[in-house]
Order: C-alpha cells, then structure tokens, then sequence
C-alpha cells in the first residue's frame, strides 16, 4: 500500500512562507508525476503544481505562479512546496498526489496539511 505523508501546514502571516512536504513510501522516480492540490473551504478541490517523477518539467497554475515552487528529493522520495508570499486567498487543505502513468488519473491522495493565512 502506497503512502503519501503531507506535512509542513500551519498559521503563517500574509507575505510570510512555508514549505509543506509529501514524503513517499515508494520510489517517486520510476512514476510519470506528482502534484499538490488545494481545497479551500466551500470550493472544489484544485490542482496547483505539478511536477514529472525525474524532476523535471515543473507546471504552475496561474495563482500560484511565481511564488510557489515545486521540486523533487528522489534520494528520499519526497517532493516539496515551497511557498512564498503568501495570501490569504492561499488558506486550505493541501494535498499530494502521484500519477503513476501519463494521462491516468491521480491516486494514492495523502491525508491533507492545512495552510492558514491570517493576520
């Protein structure tokens, strides 16, 4: 059973920063993706990185743009969010996910981290 561990979340100002962390049970390298997702509360669940099991090709949804970055640590099967600049528009549960093949569907969700920015 594949295991994904979000951590990271917690109260941060506006403007300020965080970096969440999905730690793997099981090789990130050798899957097409993984991705971090958001629900912020009454709202669909969105995707809002992306990032390909190699490392390479990181996507960004347009909110989010310029001050998250995703990356990847294949030595220790996590992938990190690192979060800048933050808003409160920003507040939600954050989740990781893996795509084991390219065009399935996202699997194997973690329990969630949540992000809260207030002042």
């Amino acid at each position: 059973q594949v295991q994904l561990v979000e951590s990271g979340g917690g109260l941060v100002q506006p403007g300020g920063s965080l970096i969440l962390s999905c730690a793997s049970s099981v090789s990130i390298f050798s899957i097409n993706a993984m991705g971090w997702f958001r629900q912020a509360p009454g709202k669909e669940r969105e995707s809002i990185a992306t990032i390909l099991g190699s490392g390479d090709r990181p996507y960004y949804v347009d909110s989010v743009k310029g001050r998250f970055t995703i990356s990847v640590d294949n030595a220790n099967n996590t992938v990190y969010l690192q979060m800048n600049s933050l808003k409160p528009e920003d507040t939600a549960v954050y989740y990781c996910a893996r795509q084991i093949r390219r065009f399935a569907a996202w699997s194997d969700w973690g329990q969630g981290t949540q992000v809260t920015v207030s002042s």
